[in-house]
């Protein structure tokens, strides 16, 4: 449990009358005792018959002072915690203190607690707090962004950043870039969510003539020597691929000491589209006896867009079998405010999307670098994961089944570079 803040609260009261009393509540008060009486007069408002432990009495007597609950913690939003968490009363007996606290939203809310004291059981709503205190992620600095001359300036196109609870974070920024003239412009950006937590940084905007064409100097890989690097009796050897690797050579593939390939069923932005080697690279790898999974390549930004995806590949797979969970593939944090969600909310629609993917007869499994998965997903401890980290030995120390190390790979069977990945047949 995340504690932030003492703020103390008498408690409301929500009372069960004694014997042929109808349900009432009360003004904010002190417990009173719960019976076990049904309503008379066969109304249509009852009463739930309580249990009510050995040796346990209900009494007209009301307990003082030091019974009297009350809550001296706030929660943090979306922490999950029991009431029991929540109140911490040696005199009492604590009758539901495993009974998960709602903590979607912040504000102030009441949970009911039953409670013995003195051999008598009491029920009283409890009020508690909830609040944010987690400032905003940065998820892409934009230092060293280029934007040419002339051309209208708007920091939020160059930035990536989100909040775990707010969907839309407000971004401001001290010192000015004028496009009129090329030079280099400091500024300090902040970003603030509706709690108030802000997260600030500083980053250097380039205007230039022309853009700068990007560079690569990195050295490419052989497949036959990423094998012997890792070569080991628990581990098999595979990659992914999408259009990009154009016609694929499978057999080729296979004899080079590929095992699996994961492929790129399609992408979804506002739409869904086909990768137009899907179907053909699915025929040819299965011909030449290779394990196969696919990805989708996705921009969902709600729950509904979510199982929609996991419908779709569904539908486009048509009964095909796989050898690997259906990967989920979002990675568009350099401007994740654009989406208007929260850390939260993708979160849950991952979620969403493995449900709906369990439902239609398929798995999944998520795929994302070092870098997110240590700082915006959450640990879906039932979900494989798929790691990306391109760098000879990774030091990531969360759980993963599948390590793309390499995205400059060159292998038999494919002209330019290929994605390369380590499966593990134990979880890593």
């Amino acid at each position: 449990m995340n504690i932030k803040r003492i703020i103390p609260y008498i408690l409301s009261l929500s009372m069960l009358a004694g014997c042929g009393g109808h349900v009432g509540t009360a003004e904010l008060s002190e417990p009173v005792p719960v019976t076990t009486a049904q309503t008379e007069n066969n109304s249509s408002e009852t009463t739930a018959e309580a249990t009510v432990p050995e040796n346990t009495q209900a009494s007209a007597a009301v307990p003082t002072g030091s019974a009297v609950l009350s809550v001296s913690e706030s929660a943090e939003v979306y922490d999950r915690i029991t009431l029991g968490e929540l109140i911490d009363n040696p005199a009492i007996q604590l009758e539901n203190g495993d009974e998960i606290v709602d903590t979607s939203e912040t504000g102030v809310f009441e949970i009911t607690a039953r409670y013995i004291m003195d051999g008598v059981l009491y029920e009283q709503n409890v009020e508690y707090t909830v609040e944010d205190t987690t400032a905003p992620i940065l998820l892409n600095s934009g230092n060293g962004a280029e934007i040419k001359c002339g051309k209208t300036f708007d920091l939020t196109d160059y930035v990536g950043f989100g909040d775990n609870y707010d969907r839309n974070p407000g971004l401001t920024y001290t010192g000015q870039v004028d496009t009129s003239v090329c030079g280099t412009y400091p500024l300090e950006a902040t970003v603030t969510d509706a709690s108030g937590n802000s997260t600030s940084w500083n980053v250097k905007i380039k205007v230039v003539d022309e853009l700068s064409a990007p560079e690569d100097n990195n050295p490419r890989v052989q497949f036959s020597d990423f094998i012997e690097r890792y070569a080991g009796t628990d581990v098999c050897f595979g990659i992914d691929v999408s259009k990009w690797q154009g016609n694929i050579d499978f057999e080729a593939v296979k004899n080079a000491g590929c095992s699996f390939v994961i492929m790129r069923i399609g992408h979804y932005y506002d739409e869904y589209t086909v990768d137009e080697y899907y179907r053909a690279n699915m025929a040819a790898a299965k011909a030449a006896g290779l394990d196969v999974g696919v990805y989708l390549y996705t921009t969902a930004n709600s729950e509904e867009k979510a199982r929609e995806n996991a419908q779709w590949i569904a539908e486009m797979l048509d009964g095909e079998e796989l050898d690997f969970p259906i990967a989920f593939d979002w990675e568009s944090f350099s401007n994740f405010q654009q989406y208007g969600m929260s850390i939260n909310d993708l979160n849950e629609y991952y979620e969403a999307f493995k449900d709906e993917t369990e439902r239609l007869g398929y798995s999944a499994m998520l795929y994302s670098s070092k870098n997110f998965l240590n700082n915006f997903w959450y640990e879906h401890s039932d979900s494989t994961i798929w790691l990306a980290h391109y760098t000879d030995e990774t030091d990531y120390t969360g759980r993963y089944s599948i390590w793309q190390a390499s995205c400059y790979g060159n292998i038999d069977g494919i002209y330019g570079d290929v994605d390369m990945n380590i499966l593990y047949s134990k979880e890593q």
